[in-house]
Formats: structure tokens, sequence, C-alpha cells
């Protein structure tokens, strides 16, 4: 399964791709193999693994009973934005629901997803969700 686009990692002190700050303090430590807090935190550094290209960090973060056999990085495909509309938690089960923009092959697009993640070995996880 193909997203993102492979591109370059921002710097520490570049805004973080997700919108949430700096990406040093952002979602640079999570992609780096530091456990997300949130499940939201989580999401932010999936659409930023999308941004940049970072497959190894969409497919660790996936849950492996849903997680596509292969996770590629798509040229094709060029993230504009990240608007979380909602975040909520339930002990080890949480959802976000946001909205993303992209463009590829010259057509403009947007996602708008409830995603669904669970606690999974004391780390968040990505299940799966309803696209609508």
């Amino acid at each position: 399964m193909s997203f993102g686009s492979a591109s370059v990692r921002p710097s520490t002190q570049a805004p973080c791709p997700c919108g949430g700050g700096t990406f040093g303090e952002c979602c640079s430590p999570i992609l780096d193999g530091a456990a997300a807090p949130t499940a939201e935190r989580l999401m932010r550094s999936r659409y930023t693994a999308f941004v940049i290209g970072d497959a190894a960090h969409l497919e660790r973060s996936w849950h492996p009973r849903t997680r596509p056999d292969e996770v590629v990085a798509d040229d094709g495909t060029v993230w504009h934005g990240l608007v979380i509309e909602g975040a909520e938690e339930d002990g080890d089960a949480a959802t976000v629901t946001f909205r993303a923009s992209w463009r590829q092959h010259g057509i403009d697009a947007e996602l708008r997803e409830r995603s669904r993640f669970v606690r999974r070995g004391g780390r968040w996880v990505y299940v799966d969700g309803d696209v609508g």
C-alpha cells in the first residue's frame, strides 16, 4: 500500500507538518521511537510520516491485525494540511477525527476520517478508520 511523498525530514526547529509546534518538540521524538502519550499525538505523528515518507513509522504504529502487507511512500502525493476535529480516549481505546488535504497528480483532495486506536503493550497503535 502506498502513502505519502518521500521528502526530506524537517529540521528540529522547523514547524511540524502536523501543525503542533516545532518538529523537534512535536512529532520527531515519536518518529524516532518514543511512545506517543495520546492517540491524538500518534495520529499527528502518522500524518507527519505520510508527509515525509516515513513508511517505517507508519508500519510500526499500525496494529498488526489490520496493517497492509507492504507500506511504501508514494512520490506522487503531497500532503498540505491536517485539522484535528476531535479526539476521545476511553481507557485503552480512542478515536481521532481529522481532515487531511493533499495533492496527487495535479488534483487536490481531502480525506475526512474517524480513526480508531488501541493501546497495545503500553503504546498507542492505529487500528482502522471510517472515511467520510
